[in-house]
């Protein structure tokens, strides 16, 4: 769903109780020592991973997304580069020709690349301009050209963990330097429920919805798996990355439905409730770097999504994209040792892309 659609609807109640009760949230949240420690690579560094999302977007986008892909590439201290979905805008055509030059760009990557999808190239590729496809076929589509090594990244080969066996060969999971790292496909558009009006139809027909209850109970077991698995080894964080933003601030009108997003916010709540550690949860979708606690007590997410309990130790970070997509943001991961000293395991800061 392009963001531009949900700020426009958001603006028109943005004196709404709600909205001033998030602001305030994510406004503590970013002073808390949770917030954003800017950091550059070094020898504190133990390891560093880059992130971007919602890239490359139009025509000169696209033109610049090589030139993005060598200066990530030129950075040494990155051990993987992750993509966290929207490979296009709203607006273009879902093409295959489109998935094959993006997926020769990932494949200039020297870095592995760990790429999860977002709406804009099968949730809403239903859309006239986007070519009214059927999404489930483009999803299918975007399987066969992007996971077609199940169990290993694009890019530089690493090995994941992959759900192939569920039909999902892009939700993986793999480890590195005691931190637990997850990439599920959980997408803008109400978790891929919105219905496909481009193609005539009014309400989710059950093919979708039965798509959307196999994906969302698939993400579900990642998740869980992840923890149990982090939990077991002794691990000092978990990192988990998806496109959608599930705490958009323009969610807060009240004609929005994020209703379907509420089994994965319960689901990473008990599990954040469950971990001793710091977890992390990286977007895209909404395009704006942020960084707060949205599930945090005394937030009003969690009224929002009618779950109990709270996850105070887990920090949602957003990065830039869309017209913002002008950095990446690097990722420092603490040596063994760090945290606990009062600094945290992971650190980051937002490094602009040069032209």
């Amino acid at each position: 769903m392009p963001a531009s659609t949900r700020r426009r609807a958001g603006a028109a109640l943005a004196a709404v109780a709600l909205t001033a009760a998030v602001a305030a949230v994510a406004g503590s949240a970013a002073a808390g020592p949770a917030a954003a420690v800017p950091a550059a690579p070094g020898p504190q560094a133990a390891s560093s991973f880059a992130v971007i999302g919602d890239t490359p977007y139009g025509a000169s986008a696209v033109a610049e997304f090589p030139e993005h892909v060598a200066q990530l590439n030129a950075d040494s201290s990155l051990d993987f580069v992750v993509h966290v979905g929207d490979i296009k805008n709203g607006s273009s055509e879902c093409s295959d020709a489109y998935f094959e030059q993006v997926r020769a760009d990932f494949d200039r990557f020297t870095h592995p690349l760990v790429y999860t999808p977002g709406d804009n190239e099968w949730t809403d590729c239903h859309r006239a301009n986007n070519g009214a496809y059927s999404p489930l076929e483009r999803l299918g589509k975007l399987r066969e050209v992007f996971f077609d090594d199940p169990g290993k990244t694009l890019g530089a080969t690493m090995p994941v963990r992959s759900q192939s066996e569920l039909g999902l060969p892009e939700n993986v999971a793999f480890t590195r330097n005691r931190v637990a790292f997850a990439a599920v496909n959980v997408p803008g558009s109400n978790n891929a429920t919105q219905p496909w009006t481009g193609r005539g139809e009014t309400a989710p027909n059950q093919a979708q919805l039965d798509e959307v209850a196999h994906r969302t109970d698939a993400v579900i077991a990642e998740i869980r798996k992840t923890f149990a698995e982090a939990r077991q080894r002794n691990d000092r964080t978990v990192a988990v990355f998806q496109q959608a933003d599930m705490f958009d601030p323009t969610y807060t009108v009240p004609w929005s439905d994020i209703s379907a997003f509420t089994p994965i916010v319960e689901a990473l709540v008990e599990e954040a409730q469950a971990f001793d550690g710091e977890v992390y949860l990286f977007d895209g979708d909404s395009h704006v770097y942020n960084v707060d606690r949205p599930l945090a007590a005394g937030s009003p997410w969690l009224a929002r999504y009618g779950v109990t309990g709270s996850a105070d130790n887990l920090t949602r970070v957003t990065v830039d994209g869309s017209s913002n997509a002008k950095n990446y943001l690097r990722v420092n991961v603490a040596p063994n040792g760090a945290a606990g000293t009062g600094a945290p395991v992971l650190s980051w800061e937002r490094v602009p892309f040069s032209g």
